[in-house]
């Protein structure tokens, strides 16, 4: 086996980098999706929603970020192209959405995408003793299951 600098095995490092790409590609489809709710919502829920949507989209955004640096740090090179963000993506790409439940279920049905490939990246970090991105998924998953939660108290399921 051969480590990196960091001390992690390398073959097992140049896999989670892939799977942090794909992560990140994911990440960049949902966060226009909030985008394009935030600024496209309509309704009698506008205000709340119009400013959930954006907190939302401002932790994506940070996230986001997070995971390009991460890819760095393990040595990798964080996708960075539209055309690469929807190879990679397996979040539904939300279009003319303005409906207040429509844009609710969108955002569900992304961050369930969005934690199983977490949980993935979860389980080979802990096989590859990366605690950094372990760290980092854990963080993420228990955000987004509260978030998940929310979202279905709203919708009132």
């Amino acid at each position: 086996m051969t480590l990196n600098i960091l001390g992690l095995d390398v073959q097992k490092t140049e896999e989670l980098v892939q799977d942090l790409n794909v992560l990140l590609a994911n990440f960049q489809v949902y966060y226009q999706n909030l985008r394009g709710i935030h600024w496209n919502i309509k309704g009698k829920g506008f205000f709340e929603l119009h400013t959930k949507f954006e907190e939302l989209y401002n932790d994506s955004q940070i996230k986001v970020d997070e995971i390009a640096e991460r890819v760095l740090t393990l040595g990798g090179e964080p996708l960075h192209t539209f055309e690469d963000y929807i190879a990679n993506a397996q979040v539904p790409v939300g279009k003319h959405i303005s409906k207040d439940e429509k844009a609710v279920e969108l955002i569900i049905s992304s961050i369930s995408e969005l934690l199983k490939l977490e949980r993935t990246l979860l389980n080979k970090a802990d096989e590859a003793s990366d605690e950094g991105t372990n760290a980092m998924m854990s963080d993420f998953i228990s955000e987004q299951e509260k978030t998940i939660w929310m979202m279905n108290a709203w919708l009132n399921n």
